[in-house]
């Protein structure tokens, strides 16, 4: 458009419904996911809040309201508590290993003299694209007191005599955070690969001019310029050490004697596995793990913000 005095303008955009009457058709090519959407994420994530005030033993049609009958219980219940700190040993033992592993191969792997690079890369994101429940089975073999970890462990004189770490209440937490630092650090590899690569070789040529040694150049200038990255990858991985049903349930099930009852586990077994199905009290129980996964949201948002802050003043 040209004005009188010779200049140019751009012309007014149309309006946000002008365009919606316009291409309404388009919006047609969304409706499947919408309702499988709702169907399947918005309708049980709402319906869970309203049986969490339900006495619903599952085998009514309808459940009796008790109001927060359920929450009070859960807060003398021995049990969820026990599912819960298991859960925050999970994600405090866990996510440290997993972000520090990854970093750790990254590093060697993001270095030009490093041999076959592209082939280690893909050895270790292979068992990101395994599912979760066949790699708790397999695992449930090779942890067995007569696998060959355990007899790996007794020949290398590790262990006196063979042991199930997936079956024992000392090790069997433990030996499901190995087996999930396992299977995802290869995603938290990738996420690590892609931050190295965003830093100037230049930067590393000076602290090598200036008589830097390895370790003095990682922590003096690569550790810095990652530290915004590092806040975001470990929220990431927070988030996602709160979803191991299903390796947790095929490894260990939660036992023995609920020593790996994640709070997950906690809800599957409280709601289908229990001689009386208890739908509102696991649901309960579901609408409080929900607000913990939400808190770590909201922190892993506040957390990008403030990384994306830094790094657009760097």
């Amino acid at each position: 458009m040209t004005t009188t005095h010779g200049q140019t303008s751009a012309l007014p955009r149309p309006g946000r419904l002008r365009r919606l009457r316009k291409d309404w058709w388009i919006y047609l090519f969304l409706l499947p996911t919408l309702v499988g959407y709702g169907a399947y994420t918005i309708y049980p994530l709402l319906a869970s809040w309203w049986f969490a005030f339900l006495d619903w033993p599952g085998f009514a049609d309808a459940g009796t309201f008790i109001g927060v009958e359920n929450f009070a219980r859960l807060i003398e219940d021995e049990l969820f508590w026990n599912a819960f700190w298991n859960s925050i040993v999970f994600l405090v033992v866990a996510v440290p290993l997993r972000v520090g592993l990854a970093l750790a191969l990254a590093i060697v792997l993001n270095r030009r003299k490093t041999p076959f690079k592209g082939f280690f890369r893909t050895l270790f994101f292979l068992p990101v694209v395994t599912t979760g429940a066949i790699v708790g089975i397999v695992f449930t073999l090779l942890l067995d007191a007569s696998g060959p970890v355990s007899m790996s462990l007794v020949w290398a004189g590790l262990i006196e005599s063979p042991a199930n770490f997936a079956a024992d209440a000392g090790t069997s937490l433990f030996a499901g955070i190995a087996v999930w630092v396992w299977k995802w650090l290869g995603i938290t590899l990738i996420y690590w690969l892609a931050a190295l690569q965003t830093i100037p070789q230049g930067v590393h040529e000076a602290a090598m001019i200036d008589g830097a040694g390895p370790w003095a150049e990682f922590r003096r200038v690569t550790l810095p310029l990652l530290v915004p990255f590092l806040v975001i990858i470990t929220l990431i991985d927070t988030v996602a050490a709160l979803n191991v049903f299903d390796l947790m349930q095929t490894l260990t099930g939660g036992g023995p004697s609920f020593s790996s009852e994640v709070i997950e586990i906690f809800i599957f077994r409280t709601a289908f596995q229990a001689t009386v199905p208890q739908l509102g009290y696991a649901s309960a129980a579901a609408v409080l793990f929900g607000l913990l996964t939400m808190v770590l949201a909201v922190a892993q948002a506040l957390g990008m913000r403030w990384a994306r802050s830094r790094m657009g003043s760097a």
